[in-house]
């Protein structure tokens, strides 16, 4: 009885209506917590930081791996997985040859009921296709999961062209002849998101007024590499002091920083960042103009959501699918297991909960999925790796501790609340002390031999 009543203690008590909830989850690509809800007041964030004000932070939310395809394979499989952009389209390889993996988060809750729909980049490629140009019907990303798989291309064609577009339909061939940043004067729709985000809106306001309940993914492309955004986003920095880079040098020892080879390789003036202070500064001007950007997307869809006669039943759920480097540890980019990739945003809005509150507990992104099914009052599949976090959003646990596992091919890690340790796959071992080096500069492994072990036993398990 005792251990029953610790059990609803913890089961959130929130004002849905009489039918499950709909759940709206907004990706947003490269989005370090560079945003004004994280305490960053030089970005200029408003739509979610709104979101925030109504929901729960997450202050420590960690991605499985540094890389879109395989940090959204964890997101929408609720396991750990491959390391490489491909893992999805692994997976849809082994159900085509009659292989049965766990069901992924859509497929599981359109099982039970709901309508699923994907706009924008949801799974690794957007409009969640394969193919040449991703357009393929005959080839999907993630079988079995959606009713509606979306990417209205616009002027950039095809779902290639518009997830390296710039601005008025311009797609990359040749990344060596492409802008690294742009800001061209016109309206939202001049760049891919503003096509893409009046789908989305199209969609809610159809979801919403329809019988079932709905799951509605949205995939915001921006701040993703070229940092093309209108100049209106531009502007807004302006005159505005942005603080001195952290922890900029490279590192002496090994570790797993890289060349910055996604960055490097577009059109940049032959100038480098890493060189050059004033362009340093320009690139992160441009990059925080990306972020308003994908802000301003946020915020068309929330308002749309908040017109319908659905807003008082949508869980609504914002997630970084990894950090970027913008000069620290003087990488330009993602791909390191470094605590700037590893760290993204995660935003729960449910109606009826806490609002306002952050939580400092470390978390993983494959904690969403068993979430999602807990506050959906769905049983969740057996074979999930993440845990609920219904305790954080109530506010009944105590708010501390917590580990999450990240990977990418040549090395693992582990975050613990205090530490993180990097194992390579030759057994060269990271060790950092965040307590007394945040910005993981010192590598202590070598003189804690004892902790190295404990944690990658912890690793290991």
């Amino acid at each position: 009885m005792k251990f029953a009543l610790v059990l609803l203690s913890l089961f959130p008590v929130f004002s849905f209506a009489e039918k499950r909830p709909n759940v709206l989850l907004i990706c947003v690509d490269d989005l370090r917590p560079e945003l004004g809800c994280y305490g960053l007041d030089y970005i200029h964030s408003p739509n979610i930081d709104r979101l925030a004000e109504g929901g729960v932070l997450f202050e420590k939310h960690y991605v499985q791996a540094p890389t879109c395809g395989a940090s959204r394979y964890a997101l929408l499989t609720g396991r750990y997985g491959p390391a490489g952009n491909d893992a999805l389209m692994r997976r849809a390889s082994a159900i085509g040859k009659g292989e049965e993996p766990s069901p992924s988060l859509p497929a599981w809750f359109r099982s039970h009921g709901y309508t699923t729909v994907s706009v924008g980049k949801v799974s690794h490629h957007p409009g969640g296709r394969g193919g040449a140009d991703w357009d393929d019907e005959a080839i999907p990303e993630m079988p079995n999961s959606w009713d509606r798989h979306l990417l209205p291309a616009g002027a950039w064609q095809h779902p290639r062209g518009w997830m390296h577009g710039l601005a008025h339909g311009e797609i990359r061939e040749n990344a060596g002849e492409m802008a690294l940043f742009q800001a061209e004067e016109g309206d939202d729709s001049i760049y891919p998101d503003g096509v893409a985000i009046p789908e989305a809106v199209g969609q809610l306001k159809e979801l919403a007024a329809g019988e079932k309940p709905f799951f509605l993914a949205v995939g915001i492309l921006r701040p993703h590499l070229p940092f093309g955004a209108p100049k209106k986003y531009l502007d807004l920095y302006e005159g505005v002091e942005l603080p001195a880079i952290a922890n900029q040098e490279k590192p002496a020892g090994r570790t797993t920083w890289h060349g910055s080879g996604e960055f490097m390789k577009y059109y940049r003036w032959g100038k480098d960042p890493r060189k050059d202070a004033a362009f340093a500064l320009a690139v992160r001007r441009h990059y925080a103009a990306c972020v308003s950007y994908a802000d301003a997307m946020v915020g068309r869809v929330m308002e749309a959501l908040a017109d319908s006669p659905a807003a008082e039943n949508t869980i609504v759920v914002l997630w970084g699918d990894h950090g970027w480097h913008l000069g620290e540890h003087a990488i330009w980019g993602k791909h390191a297991l470094f605590e700037e990739s590893l760290r993204s945003p995660l935003i729960i809005d449910v109606p009826g909960g806490k609002e306002g509150e952050a939580r400092k507990t470390v978390v993983e992104s494959i904690d969403l999925y068993p979430t999602l099914c807990a506050l959906a009052n769905l049983k969740q599949p057996d074979e999930l790796d993440g845990s609920s976090l219904i305790p954080l959003l109530t506010g009944s646990n105590k708010d501390r501790g917590g580990e999450a596992v990240s990977y990418h091919h040549k090395a693992r890690t582990l975050r613990t609340e205090r530490y993180r340790l990097v194992l390579h796959s030759d057994g060269f071992v990271e060790l950092y002390d965040h307590k007394v080096d945040p910005g993981e500069t010192t590598n202590i492994a070598e003189e804690n031999a004892g902790l190295v072990k404990e944690l990658s036993e912890k690793l290991g398990a």
